[in-house]
């Protein structure tokens, strides 16, 4: 039985891979991204809620995914570059994924698992679905893509304390 986030690995833009163990002890928002989607100007947001709380023992990892649409069709290099290029991003990122299905990401099964959607759906309805994580690695709470970065400080703020 998996008790946190902790226990999985996944595998950074750049090709390397990472245990998310590596994050212990800090706050996560881990989102599904894309980059020609609607809610794309929410890197925006969440650049400034990882400048903002950086220091604090917070930190947004973002996995890329074109299971919506094909709104992220970009390869991995290409993907790093549009963030960067657009919105400044800072804040780890990592290879393209799926979230939902047969090759859904193990961490992805996961996180639905633990923070079910509306209706107590478990599938990602849409990208920039938001999970923010406790410094002890525990699924707190499941965002819908409207929600914006900014709505979310609150919560992110009662985790740092």
């Amino acid at each position: 039985m998996t008790d946190s986030v902790y226990q999985f690995s996944a595998t950074k833009n750049n090709g390397e891979s990472q245990s998310l163990s590596e994050y212990q002890g800090k706050v996560l928002l881990i989102v599904n991204t894309a980059s020609k989607c609607g809610f794309t100007p929410q890197y925006n947001g969440l650049q400034t809620l990882y400048s903002n709380y950086k220091e604090h023992g917070f930190e947004v990892l973002a996995f890329p995914c074109d299971q919506f649409g094909h709104q992220e069709p970009g390869a991995d290099a290409e993907i790093e570059k549009f963030c960067s290029i657009n919105f400044n991003t800072q804040f780890p990122l990592f290879s393209k994924i799926e979230v939902n299905g047969k090759q859904q990401h193990p961490l992805y099964q996961y996180l639905k698992q633990q923070a079910k959607g509306i209706l107590g759906s478990q599938s990602i309805k849409w990208n920039f679905t938001k999970f923010l994580i406790s410094r002890q690695g525990k699924v707190i709470k499941r965002y819908g893509p409207t929600i914006k970065p900014q709505q979310i400080v609150a919560d992110i703020k009662k985790q740092l304390d």
